[in-house]
């Protein structure tokens, strides 16, 4: 009975959503965007305003550049060229949507550009009436592979909402032992806010997984985090809740990833709207995914949100694909489905995820095999850095269980890193910092940092979101270096051939918390990879 009112509330509010997503022009939000702020979240009055603008590389000659808006646009458009005084190239794309979605997802490719150059662009309808005022935007192409210029990246795993609905000062007061930990401290700059403040330390943000954390609006309904009024959700309080916190999380990355590419994973959170079970102690409730009406289940919005390079790469949507950028070849994997055959794969049916029935979303073995291929297909005279993201770790500090250890990753992935010589893997899942030392098959290798044969793991999935850090268990024979107390994100340099830097970087000031140098000597030739 409960499911056929889910799918007859989706029935309707598929119907529905899109045409309540018009503001009063009277409204707070409308008088404010009328003076050219818009605020995150809300809807705008004009429904064709771009918003939460985000940019991926389509190899080094394109770039995707997408947005969303509350109105469905027939053919979007970008106009672009190499100067603001110059847009005339204009290139078109297509709008997409889906039950409960109040926004359409606009992806244009534009091609045909240089390596490495910066573009000045403008979407469709920027500057509309009574939108918010917006400048030229602009981007920088990939650089081209084997370009030895030295660069860094940002590695952001395990980002939420920040703010009065997301992580702050402050957690939900009724959360009890389940309580939110960590709230930031008065004067913390949030990781958003530490990105944007080091915004031209880096060129592109890679983020392996669990993306705004929508899905936590039902554990902070219960909390008591928006107050006594939404205690106990509803179908329709999550639809509109969920809705809520996706697009403020987006509108807050805005100003980062309409200047930067933002390279994406999957990871649990993008699943469905009930962050895997969540239990009421107050009162008594255990929501499943039978809450979540068929727009927020399936890994839905993460599928229609983003486009990344997987036509280039031979991959699969935004699941797994590759793309080469100067002396590195950057591989994004799938830890939550379409494990290879015989491995359970944790969000689908019969894993970890409490109520996972998500894809699969390739043939069986699809991503492995699209893995081998790749890994083998690498040009090491180019790019001699192999570097790997996924969001689920399997050396951590962390409860032995398998919602935090995917020991059945492990046997998927970790072969294949040790035959191809994978130089470094970076993953989140696990709330905390822990780089390791490199290793494989639980076996240290004993160089250390000084050329090993096994690849090197960091695991930092401490960018920060409401439910706050998780507390390290143990101290394991493989771990340098790790942090429970700390909100923090990573940054890669690639200064040459041999030598790659990473630095965990706190949000809360800007210090660098940890850093350490890897030496490789990348003397093999192609063949040997």
């Amino acid at each position: 009975m409960w499911v056929r009112l889910v799918l007859a509330a989706a029935v309707l509010l598929r119907a529905d959503v899109h045409s309540q997503a018009v503001n009063e022009t009277d409204s707070l939000s409308c008088i404010i965007e009328s003076k050219g702020v818009h605020i995150p979240g809300t809807v705008p009055c004009n429904p064709y305003e771009p918003l939460q603008h985000r940019l991926a590389y389509a190899g080094p000659n394109g770039m995707t550049v997408s947005w969303s808006t509350y109105a469905q646009i027939e053919t979007p458009q970008v106009y672009y060229g190499p100067s603001p005084f110059d847009l005339s190239s204009v290139a078109t794309g297509y709008s997409v949507t889906y039950p409960t979605s109040r926004v359409y997802d606009n992806h244009v490719k534009i091609t045909g550009l240089k390596p490495n150059t910066k573009y000045w662009y403008r979407v469709q309808y920027q500057n509309c009436p009574g939108c918010a005022y917006r400048a030229t935007d602009t981007f920088v192409t990939a650089r081209e592979a084997g370009d030895d210029t030295p660069f860094s990246i940002a590695v952001a795993v395990d980002l939420g909402l920040m703010g009065r609905d997301g992580l702050s000062t402050s957690v939900g007061p009724l959360g009890g032992s389940s309580a939110a930990a960590n709230p930031l401290g008065p004067r913390d700059l949030n990781t958003i806010q530490g990105l944007l403040q080091n915004k031209d330390t880096y060129e592109f943000i890679a983020h392996y997984g669990d993306i705004a954390y929508a899905d936590y609006f039902i554990k902070e309904s219960w909390q008591g985090y928006f107050g006594n009024e939404s205690l106990i959700p509803n179908v329709t309080s999550v639809v509109d809740g969920y809705n809520s916190l996706l697009e403020q999380y987006y509108d807050q990355m805005t100003p980062l990833t309409s200047a930067k590419a933002y390279m994406v994973g999957p990871g649990n959170h993008e699943a469905n709207c009930d962050n895997g079970g969540t239990t009421d102690k107050v009162h008594n409730i255990t929501y499943t995914t039978s809450i979540c009406t068929p727009g927020q289940t399936n890994f839905t919005g993460y599928i229609n949100h983003f486009r990344m390079p997987s036509d280039e790469s031979g991959g699969n949507g935004n699941f797994w694909y590759s793309f080469d950028y100067g002396l590195a070849h950057f591989i994004t994997l799938d830890s939550e489905t379409d494990l290879p055959v015989g491995l359970q794969s944790p969000d689908e049916a019969g894993g970890s995820e409490a109520g996972a029935d998500n894809g699969p979303f390739g043939y069986p073995n699809e991503q492995i095999e699209w893995l081998e291929k790749d890994l083998a297909g690498v040009d090491r005279s180019k790019t001699p850095w192999i570097i790997v993201g996924l969001h689920r770790p399997w050396y951590i500090a962390a409860q032995n269980d398998s919602g935090d250890v995917c020991l059945a990753c492990q046997q998927a992935f970790e072969p294949l890193f040790l035959k191809y010589n994978v130089d470094l893997y970076m993953q989140g899942h696990v709330h905390l910092y822990e780089r390791n030392k490199p290793i494989a098959n639980y076996s240290i290798d004993p160089a250390g940092l000084n050329n090993p044969k096994a690849p090197w793991n960091i695991v930092n999935g401490a960018a920060g979101h409401y439910d706050g850090l998780d507390t390290l268990v143990g101290s394991p024979y493989w771990t340098d270096v790790a942090f429970d107390t700390a909100y923090g994100w990573s940054r890669l340099t690639f200064h040459n051939r041999t030598h790659l830097t990473h630095e965990f970087v706190s949000s809360a000031n800007g210090t660098v918390l940890d850093s350490a140098t890897l030496y490789k000597e990348h003397t093999f030739d192609n063949s040997q990879h």
